[in-house]
């Protein structure tokens, strides 16, 4: 048997453990590559790929669809990679033109767009949370004077929490909109209610449209930018609310159609139940695939991999959730908010000393720019740790951002003449 994966986007290392895989079961697993021109520069061994084409960003579908079929003609592909929200669009589209199975168009449509998303999950009666697309700051107001304050103000289509802001009033509604909208003019952007309550992802993995809930954890937000600040598992949960997640998730993904692969689905547990932020066709960022691995024994990316070239994985999955003598820990992992703006000199106090399971990066290099918490690129540090408690942890975690110390170098103003 051999298998020729398109893959899309840089793929990241997928391709390379696609290949590996293949040599490994003795069979013939090719790769080849259909990206923008910005992914060149981050493809991981390159020169192992059957064939690279790199397409303007701004070209339209059709475009993508008749280079794919080329690359089809030269060699049939059997699958289609996606691993991460890179082109997930386009490849849906390929996938639908060349036959060859991946997400749904329609699937993917609802999870890149927000306020679609929110109508599609009223339809099915999953939930019904008040949104709205605002055309101006003015639309912005008039959606708060309906629904009270405060209101999210987020852009339709996005990621890492960019451009999203929480406006208690209405002379905070220009600043947000022009957040929300960045720099294209043409942006769409939405406003929703404020969410009241507890913040937690839920990461599935599906198959033929059956889900399994492999990890819930908690998560912690900043308050006025709403970039995400920490992440617990397994989150802190009683039987009920934990069932009540778990429920309402899995009904979120058959409303959207969801029907393989990893899911990393945010929701908040108002007082009237979960209600969704937003969901994902990949594995949740933050590191938190790792988390997964590390406190469940469950490697998300792995089963992916494999359900990428043909297997079937979901009854592994269960196996080892369902383990008994699996080893259960509790992951944390903690992020510094940038201290002050100016250009960052050093941070200090990454090498500890440290207790035992807790370890630090530095994620900002000298002479970044800081410029405060507006997105989840913005974070200059992160600290992760494990124990056999979540509180603990967090705590660890927390801990050891505690620790470091930041040197900014900020330029003084001339200041005028008299």
């Amino acid at each position: 048997m051999s298998e020729h994966v398109l893959v899309f986007g840089n793929g990241y290392d997928m391709p390379g453990r696609i290949r590996a895989r293949g040599t490994d079961r003795g069979l013939a697993f090719t790769t080849s590559v259909l990206c923008r021109p910005d992914h060149l520069a981050k493809l991981e061994e390159a020169d192992g790929h059957a064939r690279i084409v790199a397409v303007r960003a701004d070209a339209p579908v059709e475009e993508w669809i008749a280079l794919a079929r080329a690359i089809h003609a030269a060699q049939p592909v059997t699958r289609i990679g996606t691993f991460g929200d890179q082109c997930q669009d386009t490849a849906a589209e390929v996938g639908k033109a060349l036959g060859v199975p991946t997400h749904d168009p329609e699937t993917v449509r609802l999870v890149f767009d927000k306020f679609a998303m929110r109508g599609r999950l009223a339809e099915a009666g999953v939930e019904s949370t008040p949104a709205a697309e605002v055309a101006d700051p003015a639309a912005l107001c008039a959606f708060a004077a309906a629904h009270g304050y405060p209101v999210v103000v987020k852009p339709r289509r996005g990621t890492a929490s960019t451009g999203v802001s929480v406006v208690r009033a209405d002379d905070e509604a220009q600043a947000a909109f022009d957040r929300a909208r960045g720099t294209e003019a043409a942006a769409e952007v939405v406003a929703e209610v404020f969410l009241t309550g507890e913040q937690y992802s839920v990461e599935v993995f599906s198959e033929d449209g059956a889900h399994v809930v492999v990890a819930i954890t908690r998560k912690y937000s900043d308050p006025v930018s709403l970039v995400e600040l920490g992440h617990v598992m397994p989150a802190p949960l009683d039987a009920v609310r934990e069932t009540e997640i778990r429920t309402y998730v899995t009904s979120a993904l058959d409303a959207l159609g969801v029907r393989f692969g990893p899911t990393h689905t945010e929701v908040v547990l108002t007082p009237d139940g979960p209600r969704i932020i937003e969901t994902h066709l990949r594995v949740g960022g933050d590191e938190i695939w790792n988390l997964v691995t590390d406190a469940t024994g469950v490697d998300l990316v792995e089963y992916q991999l494999r359900q990428c070239v043909g297997e079937r994985v979901l009854d592994d999955v269960r196996a080892v959730l369902a383990d008994p003598g699996r080893t259960r820990r509790a992951e944390a992992i903690w992020f510094a908010a940038a201290p002050a703006t100016g250009e960052l000199v050093e941070i200090t106090g990454a090498r500890g000393p440290h207790p035992d399971g807790v370890t630090v990066d530095v994620l900002a290099r000298p002479g970044a720019a800081l410029s405060g918490l507006h997105s989840s690129d913005s974070r200059p540090a992160q600290a992760r740790a494990h124990a056999d408690t979540p509180e603990k942890a967090l705590t660890l975690a927390r801990e050891a951002i505690g620790s470091l110390s930041f040197l900014t170098r900020v330029t003084a103003e001339p200041g005028e003449l008299l």
